[in-house]
């Protein structure tokens, strides 16, 4: 398989849905999912376009809103609207997330933040590569503020952290030396952490369209990967905790005093 011409290709379905994105920014909901959960019609006209244009490559797409048939050799992963209720507020902290997974793992990533004008790739065995320049190691980059893109305080029936758990996770990094931040996107905190912006992330997501972009993404910039548990994140895993060494090893700390009080 030719990743940089797959590559090539994402880049210009991204070209595509950033466009109408752009232009539905502040969308009603049209399709509710659950409580809290909806998708615009924005959502639905990206994915519907995102699978048109994909299918020249004889891969199958799973989406969020439409589904599809995930297979394990390889498969496009396509969130839409990563944060919708942040674009249907317009509030700038949403994303257009697509992945490609051969053998259950992210080889190539586009994660598109239109309304900060900001666009990550990656192909794997490549750098992170953030506007079309190569982005430095996370090794490399030393702050004075340490912030942690936390994923959402709300739980939902699939999430193994009530939101009181949640909650007091939170109060345990905000006392420490880490600065926790909600974006409401799953998609930004993984790319912000990739950019070293943010020095870790937690998402409590099971999705995998929410994770998988975001995990090549900082893998790439060489962070530490893995899920709630500590183990290595696969598209069935509940979660990532991503950032630093030392920030990823202080993320997993809380989630086990949590766990353990």
């Amino acid at each position: 398989m030719d990743l940089r011409a797959m590559l090539t290709l994402a880049e210009r379905v991204v070209d595509e849905a950033e466009a109408m994105f752009v232009a539905g920014l502040g969308a009603d909901p049209a399709e509710f999912k659950g409580p809290g959960d909806f998708a615009t019609e924005v959502d639905l006209e990206i994915e519907s376009s995102v699978r048109a244009l994909l299918e020249e490559t004889d891969i199958p797409v799973y989406g969020e809103e439409a589904g599809g048939a995930y297979s394990s050799d390889a498969v496009w992963v396509v969130d839409p609207i990563d944060g919708t209720s942040n674009y249907a507020a317009g509030n700038p902290m949403c994303a257009i997330l697509l992945s490609l997974l051969v053998e259950d793992q992210p080889v190539l990533a586009v994660t598109s933040l239109p309304l900060l004008h900001r666009r990550l790739t990656v192909v794997s065995g490549g750098p992170l590569v953030v506007n079309g320049r190569e982005a430095p190691a996370l090794a490399r980059r030393h702050r004075m503020v340490t912030q942690v893109g936390f994923s959402s305080v709300s739980s939902r029936s699939r999430s193994p952290f009530t939101s009181d758990e949640r909650l007091e996770m939170l109060g345990i990094l905000a006392a420490g030396s880490l600065r926790p931040r909600i974006t409401g996107s799953v998609g930004a905190d993984l790319a912000l952490t990739a950019q070293g912006i943010f020095d870790g992330a937690i998402s409590f997501s099971p999705y995998v369209w929410d994770n998988a972009a975001g995990v090549a993404l900082v893998r790439a910039a060489g962070g530490v990967v893995t899920d709630i548990d500590g183990r290595d994140w696969t598209p069935d895993s509940t979660g990532v905790v991503a950032g630093t060494p030392e920030v990823h090893a202080e993320l997993m700390s809380t989630i086990n005093t949590v766990r353990n009080s």
